[in-house]
């Protein structure tokens, strides 16, 4: 891909934005049963927050941590590692929490329902499974599944960063046909005590961090790794438009879903080509959230947007990312186990959702003071806070379709 003459690079208002943007919805969506879930960015195209939110992760380590690494410093990789272990012992953290709150609403409120969702029943039925499994990382509770994910792939980051600076189209080139690979042999990190692999597979979702770190190594260097083309905001756009569409008409959805068919059941195209898997990042979802990045990358307005006033709570948050989504991620639990007791309500969910998100506000606030008093963070620190969304599914390899994502500079 062409390379575009070098400017100064300069932080970037979009990334922090869109991740806090993200965060929202992630939170929403992870209170199930509101009506409010309807409008958030996965109804309306095949990738869902979390494609978005693991490209972001490779643009923020693309910018944070390529320029430690440009001579193979390996003080920089342990810098990376050392984020890796926080991820993994926040991981732990929000797990335990989910555990206690769903515990207490069985303990104190006669809710027990929590205690048989979001796979916290195999504490129940393999014990001694699951207290290996949890710190192991082969057994992990719906809603807390991402970080995990993050986590891995800083492991491999540093050797990826070389890679990025040295080889791109050759990087790009391995990792797809690795995620082709782990999709034809159905490769998989195991569970346990459970059969089956992680839920978000980081052998098939390197691909997508892959281009996010390719993407903010080039932004570091003050270049787009992608160039502004006529033609590929249009291909972008048209595909946009295809899977809004798609889901959204019933004729058209009736006979794409058909012809689908017809190309792995008939022509024999491999289910991660045809399908909506999200453990395998199949290819409809794939191209949803790279189409969706690079169109947004290249509009203006948004660009003007994401510097403004109305957009600094968004940024806010996603500064924070990582406390944020921590905190989103125990209050669900919370939350879920409220509407269990009290039901589906209308204004009763509003406000949840409402309180739930203040409190994130609230806390990105003080981490803001707390960290920078109220000052931007430096690429090397905010823009490495990048962690992830989780999703609410089971950790065995399943299909299923969701929607949207972020910008690919």
């Amino acid at each position: 891909m062409p390379d575009q003459p070098h400017v100064a690079p300069g932080r970037d208002k979009r990334l922090d934005m869109f991740r806090g943007l993200a965060l929202v919805m992630i939170f929403i969506n992870h209170v199930p049963g509101t009506v409010w879930e309807k409008f958030t960015n996965r109804n309306f195209g095949f990738s869902d927050a979390a494609e978005g939110f693991v490209l972001m992760s490779g643009i923020a380590a693309g910018l944070a941590y390529s320029k430690g690494l440009h001579r193979a410093n390996w003080a920089g990789a342990r810098r990376i590692w050392r984020r890796s272990w926080t991820l993994y012992l926040v991981h732990l953290l929000t797990t335990a929490w989910a555990i206690a709150i769903s515990a207490a609403f069985a303990l104190w409120f006669a809710a027990p329902q929590l205690l048989h969702e979001n796979q916290v029943w195999v504490l129940f039925q393999k014990p001694l499974g699951f207290l290996i499994g949890v710190p192991a990382l082969t057994h992990q509770l719906g809603y807390t599944n991402i970080l995990p994910l993050y986590a891995v792939l800083l492991l491999a980051t540093p050797l990826l960063i070389i890679g990025a600076l040295r080889w791109p189209r050759i990087l790009l080139a391995g990792s797809i046909l690795f995620w082709i690979v782990t999709g034809q042999f159905r490769l998989n990190l195991p569970n346990f005590p459970n059969p089956g692999g992680w839920f978000f597979n980081p052998l098939a979702w390197q691909v997508i961090f892959v281009f996010g770190l390719l993407t903010g190594v080039a932004m570091k260097q003050g270049r787009r790794f992608v160039p502004i083309l006529p033609w590929l905001q249009a291909l972008a756009a048209g595909y946009l438009i295809l899977a809004l569409l798609w889901l959204k008409v019933p004729l058209i959805k009736e006979t794409m879903n058909h012809f689908m068919w017809i190309l792995n059941r008939q022509v024999g195209l491999p289910f991660y080509i045809t399908a909506f898997d999200k453990t395998f990042a199949s290819l409809p979802r794939l191209l949803h959230v790279l189409a969706l990045a690079y169109l947004v990358s290249t509009l203006v307005w948004v660009r003007r947007v994401s510097a403004s006033s109305w957009a600094e709570p968004f940024a806010l948050l996603g500064r924070h990312a990582l406390q944020v989504f921590a905190t989103g991620t125990i209050l669900c639990f919370v939350l879920q186990g409220v509407k269990d007791v009290a039901g589906n309500r209308f204004l009763l969910d509003t406000f949840l959702l409402s309180a739930g998100l203040s409190i994130q506000f609230c806390v990105a606030w003080l981490a803001d003071r707390w960290k920078g008093h109220g000052r931007p963070h430096p690429d090397s620190d905010a823009l490495s806070r990048s962690s992830g969304i989780s999703s609410q599914g089971a950790l065995q390899t399943q299909e299923k379709p969701l929607a949207a994502a972020m910008p690919l500079r």
